[in-house]
C-alpha cells in the first residue's frame, strides 16, 4: 500500500479521538498506540485517493482494507484496522464531524481460530522447579512463575504488581488488568507460600536500603521489566528441558487449559483471566478438548 503523509487536520482529529477514548474508556498506552497506528495508516491511504477522514466513503474504506489484505497483511491485522476505523467513525458521528458512518456495513475478514500450544502439567512442574531457590533472585523468580501460573496473570499484571495488591492471609491478589479493571484472583496455597518465602528471605536482600512499592524487584531496586522476565522464562525453560518456545503467556494459556481439564467452568475461568467477553475465553475449551482427544487416541485401546 502506497503511503502518503496524513494531513495535519486528520492528525489533530485522531489526537482528539484518542484523548476522548482514553478519558472515557481508560484504555492502556499499547491499545491507544495501536489505534493511532491503524488510523494514521488509513489517513495515508486516503490521501493517496485525494480524500481525508471526513470525506471518505464506504467504497474507499473497503478498497483500503482490501489492498492491505492483498499486500500480505495478516487477517488479524486487517480486522484490527477495521475495528479502529469503526470506532473512530462512531465517535465522529457522535461529535457531528460526519453525517453518516461510512464504516457501518464493512465486513470483517474471517479470522482463523488460533489454538495456542499448551505446556503439559509435567512441563509446568519442571519449569516451576527450575529456579535455584538457594539464591535470592532464584526465590524471586520461583515466586513469579508460581504466581503467574496460579493466577493466569498477564506479564504486565505480574511485573506491575504492588505490595498493596497482595493479601497473603486470604491467599488473594488484586489484579489491575486492561483499562485498569480490577479483579480479585485466588492464588492458592503453593503460590502464597512461595510469595511469603520471597518476601521474607529474598526481597529485603535484593532491595537493601532501598524502598519500592513493587512486589518483584531487581538487583537495581527497580521493578522487574517485561523484557527481563521474558528472558528469565526462556532460560528456565531450557533448564527444565522444554524444547518448544516458551513465553510468559505460555503460563497464562496453561492456567486456563489446566483448570478446564480439571473441571472448572468457563465463566469462572473468564473472570480469573479478566476477559471482557466469554468468547475470548472459549478458545481454551477447544484447547482442552483437543488435549483430551489426543489423550483418548493415545491411551484408549479402541481409539
Amino acid at each position: 500500500m502506497t503511503m502518503a503523509s496524513p494531513p495535519s487536520e486528520d492528525r489533530q482529529r485522531i489526537d482528539v479521538f484518542l484523548d476522548a477514548l482514553w478519558f472515557e474508556k481508560n484504555l492502556g498506552e499499547n491499545t491507544l498506540a495501536a489505534y493511532r497506528q491503524d488510523l494514521l495508516q488509513l489517513c495515508s491511504a486516503l490521501a493517496e485517493q485525494d480524500a481525508d477522514l471526513l470525506s471518505a466513503d464506504a467504497g474507499m474504506l473497503a478498497r483500503i482494507l482490501g489492498q492491505k489484505l492483498q499486500s500480505g497483511a495478516a487477517m488479524r491485522s486487517v480486522a484490527r484496522m477495521l475495528s479502529s476505523t469503526r470506532r473512530f467513525y462512531g465517535y465522529a458521528l457522535r461529535e457531528s464531524w460526519v453525517t453518516h458512518n461510512p464504516s457501518q456495513n464493512l465486513q470483517s475478514p474471517r479470522l482463523a481460530r488460533y489454538l495456542p500450544h499448551v505446556l503439559s502439567e509435567t512441563q509446568i512442574e519442571a519449569l516451576l522447579a527450575a529456579p535455584d531457590q538457594t539464591r535470592p533472585l532464584g526465590l524471586r523468580d520461583a515466586a513469579m512463575l508460581e504466581l503467574m501460573y496460579a493466577c493466569g496473570l498477564r506479564v504486565s499484571e505480574l511485573v506491575n504488581l504492588e505490595m498493596r495488591q497482595l493479601d497473603l492471609s486470604a491467599d488473594l491478589v488484586m489484579v489491575f488488568g486492561k483499562g485498569r479493571k480490577e479483579r480479585l484472583v485466588p492464588m492458592g496455597e503453593m503460590a502464597a507460600e512461595r510469595i511469603a518465602a520471597y518476601l521474607q528471605n529474598a526481597r529485603p536482600q535484593i532491595l537493601g536500603e532501598r524502598i519500592s512499592a513493587a512486589v518483584f524487584v531487581t538487583a537495581r531496586g527497580a521493578a522487574m521489566t517485561r523484557q527481563r522476565f521474558w528472558q528469565n522464562i526462556e532460560a528456565y525453560a531450557k533448564v527444565a528441558g522444554i524444547e518448544q518456545s516458551v513465553s510468559p503467556h505460555s503460563l497464562r494459556h496453561a492456567f486456563a487449559t489446566h483448570l478446564l481439564n480439571h473441571g472448572a467452568d468457563l465463566r469462572s475461568v473468564q473472570l480469573m483471566l479478566g476477559h471482557a467477553n466469554l468468547g475470548t475465553t472459549e478458545i481454551y475449551t477447544h484447547v482442552a478438548q483437543a488435549r483430551l482427544k489426543a489423550l483418548h487416541e493415545k491411551h484408549h485401546p479402541r481409539a
